[in-house]
């Protein structure tokens, strides 16, 4: 069984000023992410604005953050996540084979969106870009962008054939959804939450971490809060959810990646600029995504 970690960041991807992707800025804030809590790196998902970049770039960019962390430096190998799902089952094996011919760690492989395929879709679907790849496949439930959502038994029907589907992003914010699924599913099945807000409640439920929008800038904390779980201080795990709750929600008061970018930013990383549709923070929401950060101390 593959290992991800607790704490997988949905890396944001820094553009230049000409709009065209910052490899060099990539590499740098991925280390830095893994000296500040995060055991493992995801790129390419939404968060990472990788809906409006080019295959090539995509492709140059997991290579880049592989080279930077994914490869054994002082004894330590960091699991590097390439985003690899899609609408167009064909397109998305083509490209789930490609990221793993760079020697991604795994995939992510989102409910697919628009579409509204039924279960049984969704089983065909998820199925046929498993047994396409040898690496382990995370599957990604977000209905809240999907407008449609994988249900637990079809989770069980596909790790029952597909041995390399290890894991969930689990995003519904649906405590019934959590807890069937770790009722179902194997022990060693990773259930990650895919909502930081809702950390908590999914390692309270049997789940495995977070992969994580707010471990950009709160990554240590986010980190210890899973480790004193973890060690059976739950007082403790409760104190750090507290503490991490005002920006666990309020990094998205506006669309993500808006404010974790902006925050990114404003704390001298490299962040960079957006793509559109997405564009930077005015002056108001900039302010807020200030005051959020002098709150919580981090400026």
């Amino acid at each position: 069984m593959k290992t991800f970690g607790r704490v997988i960041t949905a890396m944001i991807t820094p553009f230049a000023d000409d709009g065209s992707v910052d490899y060099e800025g990539a590499a740098k804030l991925a280390k830095h992410l893994i000296n500040h809590g995060s055991e493992g790196i995801l790129v390419g998902g939404t968060t990472g604005e990788g809906a409006v970049m080019s295959e090539e770039e995509k492709l140059k960019l997991y290579d880049c953050v592989i080279r930077a962390v994914g490869q054994k430096a002082e004894g330590k190998k960091v699991p590097v996540i390439g985003n690899a799902g899609g609408i167009d089952t064909a397109a998305s094996i083509a490209f789930a084979q490609k990221v793993e011919a760079l020697g991604a760690d795994g995939i992510l492989a989102i409910v697919p969106f628009y579409v509204k395929p039924t279960q049984e879709g969704m089983y065909q679907h998820f199925k046929a870009i498993a047994d396409s790849i040898h690496i382990p496949v995370i599957l990604y439930n977000v209905p809240g962008r999907t407008n449609a959502s994988i249900q637990p038994a079809t989770i069980r029907r596909l790790v029952d054939v597909c041995p390399n589907i290890v894991g969930i992003k689990d995003a519904a914010g649906n405590w019934d959804q959590v807890t069937q699924e770790r009722m179902l599913l194997p022990e060693d099945f990773m259930i990650y939450s895919g909502d930081d807000s809702f950390t908590f409640p999914i390692i309270a439920a049997g789940g495995t971490g977070v992969i994580s929008v707010s471990s950009h800038i709160i990554g240590e904390d986010m980190l210890a809060m899973i480790d004193a779980y973890e060690k059976g201080d739950v007082k403790k795990a409760f104190v750090l959810h507290m503490k991490t709750y005002p920006i666990n929600k309020g990094l998205f008061f506006i669309t993500s990646p808006i404010p974790v970018k902006t925050a990114v930013n404003l704390l001298g990383l490299p962040g960079g600029k957006f793509r559109l549709p997405m564009v930077e923070a005015n002056e108001s929401e900039k302010a807020h995504i200030v005051q959020m950060l002098k709150d919580y101390g981090l400026m």
